[in-house]
């Protein structure tokens, strides 16, 4: 297992896992040529899996991420935040994935209190960044605390921001593991046909991108998240 002892620097650590720069930089160089496999299988050898915290939103192409993190490490934990306004259909496809790969889920929400008054103040329309912040950032940020590692599934074609990442990146004192950072969207469907997995079922409508219904239309990409407003991102992976 890595940890701040393994790297002699003695410059100030910034993260939960006691790793400085440099040692994320090595991680880095090591990890860059693997594969998405590869690269979740060394995690799993490098750092203490009960400190590895995996989310997915179980949104268009989840089932790639989950397929192999249920065939890698079947009691891996996945958190789903649920922010009271996902569409129904990917509630159902939450469900289906949970029975179809056995995979062990829990739900976040946020405070109930703060929630009704996002709904009551339409935050989704009038400050969707505070929406996002009550309903999705907060619920992760309570239990980040307990974890080292944070594994999530974007990829660098889908937002600008995302272009930009490394494959372990340090995001509000967490070291965020991006492994599939790299992969193609060709790459990416590829493996979904050749493992028959299942899309969305909104994607075949028309989503490419699927959050909240109020903030969820369809189109190409991520265009059809928070049309009309410059927000790309809600906020969790910045």
């Amino acid at each position: 297992m890595l940890n701040s002892t393994e790297n002699p620097n003695t410059q100030t650590t910034y993260n939960s896992a006691g790793l400085n720069p440099e040692a994320i930089a090595a991680l880095n160089e090591r990890y860059r040529p693997l594969d998405f496999e590869a690269r979740l299988r060394n995690l799993y050898q490098d750092f203490a899996p009960e400190k590895i915290m995996v989310t997915s939103s179980f949104a268009a192409t989840s089932a790639y991420f989950l397929h192999i993190i249920s065939r890698m490490r079947p009691e891996q934990i996945i958190f789903f935040v649920d922010t009271g306004f996902h569409f129904p259909e990917t509630l159902l496809y939450k469900d289906y994935l949970i029975g179809l790969f056995h995979l062990q889920v829990k739900d976040l929400k946020a405070d109930d209190y703060q929630h009704q008054y996002s709904v009551k103040e339409k935050l989704y329309e009038t400050d969707p960044d505070f929406c996002c912040t009550i309903n999705k950032i907060n619920p992760l940020e309570e239990i980040k605390p307990n974890y080292h590692i944070w594994v999530s599934s974007l990829m660098s074609w889908q937002t600008d921001h995302r272009s930009g990442l490394e494959i372990f990146d340090v995001r509000r004192g967490i070291i965020k593991f991006n492994p599939m950072i790299d992969v193609t969207r060709r790459e990416r469907d590829a493996y979904i046909r050749e493992h028959k997995l299942p899309f969305h079922p909104l994607v075949a409508e028309g989503y490419s991108s699927i959050g909240c219904t109020h903030c969820t239309a369809k189109g190409k990409d991520r265009c059809g998240r928070w049309v009309g407003k410059p927000k790309t991102e809600c906020g969790l992976h910045l």
